[in-house]
């Protein structure tokens, strides 16, 4: 859990300082999310080495590097000011998450066999806690600490070195072990391939699932502050409905895969977060302040679930831990990969339109599209 919070408030944060941000240093909207678009390209294009890394340094230490770069990342905001660096600081961030991701899968597989459902389910109410700590508490912070928005994003770099120390204790009480406490490491695992499983077909509707869930949730992260903001809505109102979208994420990040795992209807659930998910981008998209906390509850809630249901879905589709984190990092890989264009497109058709409607109509489509992938994964499940 120390791990999985620190895997998100280097994102989410920046969302409700992000017009603040672009008018500061004079930055187009689409070139402002690469901010967010850069660590999810990164966390797509450097999954594919996480279990080769592993196999040569061992998880756990991995895990513990990926926390460094991640609270180095978020130091380096300090000096955000400069658009390079707060370029940059996304780059590092997403290497750092990239890796560990895979690995924590792995890491649950290996050491809870017998309990994958409900440490997942923790597992995916820290990155809930995270992302919505970092929504939540950042223009508070940034307030608290001079109204200087660098140190509200660099603050984030506190809970990632906490977690860089428990890691760190962690890897070392492993290889202290004896040697045949860590030898499933050693002789199972380096005996397995490190490729990805490319050739497999669901692996594959898995990854596009999760590029669909992924790009949705980094774009509503990015811009539904100025969504919002443009409708009308004040920017305390518009900040306290993304913040109140984050919150409810919380407990589907939880229940949701604690059912999906208790009465085995998975991919009922991820239909029914991508039904629910589309009826309400397509309020925000034509009528974004007509009841506007019910959409941002329901979204929060849909979001959150389906993601935290994605993440932990090549847990049952592999045996091993070292295969567990393959089938990760390739839905990592792929997902992330497409998922990163999002953000920017985003942006860029807010750019080009005028307005955010026409943006927030595509992102409705995708949704939409990602219904159909949701009742193709539970379709081919019965048949196979």
């Amino acid at each position: 859990m120390l791990a999985a919070i620190n895997l998100r408030p280097g994102i989410t944060s920046l969302a409700p300082l992000i017009e603040r941000i672009a008018t500061e240093l004079s930055l187009s909207r689409g070139l402002i999310g690469l901010s967010t678009a850069l660590p999810v390209l990164c966390m797509g294009l450097m999954a594919p080495f996480a279990p080769r890394l592993a196999l040569r340094f061992g998880l756990e230490r991995t895990v513990a590097l990926c926390l460094g770069l991640i609270a180095g990342a978020l130091l380096m905001r300090l000096a955000a000011e400069s658009s390079v660096v707060l370029i940059g600081s996304a780059v590092v961030l997403g290497v750092g998450i990239a890796v560990a991701g895979p690995l924590l899968s792995g890491f649950i597989k290996r050491h809870f066999v017998d309990r994958v459902g409900p440490v997942a389910a923790w597992y995916s109410l820290g990155m809930a806690l995270g992302g919505a700590g970092g929504a939540v508490l950042t223009v508070s912070v940034t307030q608290w600490l001079g109204d200087r928005w660098t140190y509200g994003l660099a603050i984030w770099a506190l809970p990632a070195g906490v977690a860089l120390l428990f890691w760190l204790f962690l890897a070392h009480r492993l290889n202290s072990l004896p040697s045949a406490a860590s030898e499933p490491l050693a002789s199972t695992e380096s005996d397995e391939p490190a490729g990805l499983p490319w050739r497999e077909s669901r692996a594959w509707l898995i990854s596009c699932f999760f590029a669909l869930q992924s790009g949705l949730f980094y774009a509503v992260a990015t811009w539904l502050v100025a969504r919002y903001a443009e409708a009308g809505l004040s920017p305390m109102r518009s900040n306290a409905l993304f913040s109140l979208l984050m919150l409810c994420g919380l407990p589907s990040a939880f229940l949701l895969p604690w059912l999906a795992q208790r009465f085995g209807i998975r991919y009922q659930l991820l239909l029914l977060c991508a039904l629910v998910a589309t009826l309400c981008l397509s309020m925000l998209t034509f009528m974004p302040s007509w009841l506007p906390e019910i959409w941002a509850i329901l979204l929060g809630f849909a979001l959150s679930g389906s993601f935290a249901m994605a993440l932990v879905l090549p847990l049952y589709e592999a045996d091993s831990p070292m295969a567990v984190s393959r089938w990760t990092a390739m839905m990592l890989c792929a997902g992330y990969s497409m998922a990163s264009f999002t953000p920017i497109l985003t942006g860029l058709g807010r750019d080009l339109a005028g307005s955010y409607q026409l943006p927030f109509m595509v992102l409705t489509g995708l949704a939409l599209l990602m219904c159909g992938l949701a009742w193709r994964l539970h379709s081919s499940a019965r048949k196979g």
